[in-house]
């Protein structure tokens, strides 16, 4: 089941999530043993450059980057583990393996920067978003094909044109940019009274690659439009609701969230 996967970007060993983003190297020469301490295996990127740095475009897009990383954690199926610390930006500045620090290196500085409570801010957009969201924590996995009754797939992955993917495009090794329909409609589970469970649509859109892109919203039917709650790369846009066919521009490496909500005004137009 799903509430039996933990899922997690960093913990207790290894870089936090500021230094995954800040770093290609440990960086454990503070532990007086050579470098040597801790794991080799990071799995981190630094950006463009190793460190602090001054570098407006580098350190925007390092935020962008952890709120990339908190996103695929919460808007996962499963149990989401957040190492405390990361959504105010923790830093060990590249030491992965601070067992021995019992110093500012290891400490949690509760002084916010503006960069800092943002990321806050924005942890906590995605645990609201997380808790009133059915499609997020489902107790089942996925079918991937039409729930018996619904005449709805209860997952879809979408491709840029707004149509779903082939197989033929899903297993091509160049692909770096593609949707996700959460179907709120066809979770298929009862709630504790033998009530079924519905909720919201969700669409996931998901672009990692270095390129601007321009995603065609998947088509809906008449009455109903994709409302825009959520972008990585932008904090401040504003709420617009966007009908199925239409392009949105999604930036180099984020993600966008849409709820397909019910426009009562345009119903049976």
């Amino acid at each position: 089941k799903p509430y039996a996967s933990i899922n997690f970007i960093t913990c207790h060993d290894g870089f936090t999530l500021e230094d995954l983003v800040s770093y290609n190297e440990k960086h454990n020469e503070a532990n007086f043993e050579n470098n040597n301490d801790g794991t080799n295996e990071n799995y981190s990127w630094n950006c463009g450059i190793e460190g602090p740095t001054d570098d407006i475009n580098v350190l925007a897009l390092r935020e962008r980057q952890k709120r990339n990383l908190l996103s695929t954690l919460f808007l996962s199926q499963g149990v989401p583990m957040l190492l405390g610390g990361d959504e105010i930006g923790l830093t060990h500045l590249g030491n992965n393996n601070v067992y021995c620090q019992d110093n500012e290196l290891n400490w949690i500085d509760w002084n916010l920067t503006k960069e800092k409570q943002e990321l806050l801010d924005f942890t906590r957009r995605l645990i609201r978003l997380r808790r009133e969201q059915m499609v997020f924590r489902r107790r089942n996995f996925f079918h991937g094909r039409v729930i018996r009754g619904l005449n709805v797939k209860d997952i879809s992955w979408i491709n840029t044109d707004g149509k779903e993917m082939t197989d033929e495009i899903w297993n091509s090794s160049m692909i770096k940019c593609l949707g996700v329909i959460l179907a709120g409609d066809a979770i298929n589970e009862v709630d504790e009274y033998g009530e079924r469970i519905e909720g919201e649509s969700v669409l996931l859109l998901m672009n990692a690659s270095s390129e601007d892109i321009k995603f065609v919203l998947p088509p809906l039917h008449s009455g109903f439009s994709w409302e825009l709650c959520l972008d990585t790369f932008n904090l401040k846009q504003d709420i617009q609701d966007l009908q199925g066919g239409q392009e949105y521009e999604l930036k180099n490496r984020s993600m966008a969230i849409f709820i397909l909500v019910e426009n009562p005004e345009k119903k049976g137009s």
